[in-house]
């Protein structure tokens, strides 16, 4: 029988617990797997770059798509460029009430191109090949006791017998400060961000002013985008009747008060992300 061990890395604080474990032979991981969004703020992928030279487990960056996420909700994917990938973005209906966007955004840039990698380059399968008999996959999550609730939802949506996952986080008893700890022990010499889209609606104002006061570019893409949803022409404007927003007050990005309580908690979209590829 022959065993994949796969990490699906996130290069947050999680995901970078484990690969350093990896890298002192702590867990049999053989390769880490990063899907691109192109829209990860500019410390993730430094850090990426940064774990990449520690010449540890390969570390594969993987998209589903050439465009990045934000360029595909303002132009459209696809041969006619008329779909558009859902974000739960937050939603005023013409009645009034509000709501949120469906998400398909984890689905289409994460769960997608980090399954066909396994099959098609790891495994070299061809397309709709059935998998091998003779092939376990051991996957491992970055989830710490902070978002125990993940791993069940995880176990539950990936019922194929031949994959085994793994949470060695939670089988330490790791909470994030455990593996802040962790981090800091190696060293790793700089602080390391939460892995998610720059305009992900799911942001704390906490991680808004983040951004807002550290990655300027990234807040003026964010503020632009969170315009364009509102736009005629914008492909995933045109896909919907109500008018959108990426922040939950439903204010445009640039107007919205941020220097609120700094222990603001965010929404809890990535304790309810089923396949912990987002926020670890």
């Amino acid at each position: 029988m022959k065993e994949l061990h796969i990490l699906n890395f996130g290069a947050g604080v999680q995901s970078t617990a484990l690969y350093l474990m990896a890298c002192k032979g702590e867990l049999p991981i053989q390769h880490a797997i990063f899907a691109d969004t192109g829209n990860e703020p500019e410390h993730v992928y430094r850090h990426l770059e940064w774990c990449k030279g520690l010449k540890g487990p390969p570390i594969h960056v993987v998209r589903h798509y050439e465009t990045s996420l934000g360029d595909n909700l303002v132009h459209g994917v696809g041969s006619t460029g008329r779909r558009a990938i859902s974000i739960p973005a937050f939603l005023v209906k013409p009645d009034g009430n509000r709501g949120m966007g469906r998400r398909q955004c984890s689905e289409e840039y994460k769960i997608k191109p980090i399954g066909r990698f396994i099959r098609r380059t790891l495994l070299r399968l061809q397309a709709r090949a059935r998998w091998p008999d003779d092939v376990l996959l051991h996957q491992y999550f970055g989830i710490s006791l902070d978002e125990a609730g993940r791993a069940l939802r995880i176990r539950v949506n990936i019922n194929q017998s031949y994959v085994h996952c793994e949470f060695p986080l939670l089988d330490r008893l790791w909470s994030r400060k455990e593996c802040l700890q962790y981090l800091a022990a190696w060293p790793v010499p700089h602080p390391v961000w939460k892995s998610a889209c720059t305009f992900c609606p799911y942001h704390s104002d906490a991680e808004w002013r983040k951004i807002r006061d550290n990655e300027p570019e990234s807040w003026a893409y964010s503020v632009e985008l969170d315009r364009k949803l509102r736009e005629p022409g914008t492909v995933y404007a045109n896909a919907m009747t109500s008018t959108m927003y990426l922040h939950r007050s439903c204010v445009p990005l640039d107007q919205v008060q941020l220097d609120g309580d700094p222990a603001q908690p965010g929404l809890p979209g990535f304790s309810n992300e089923c396949m912990g590829v987002c926020g670890v």
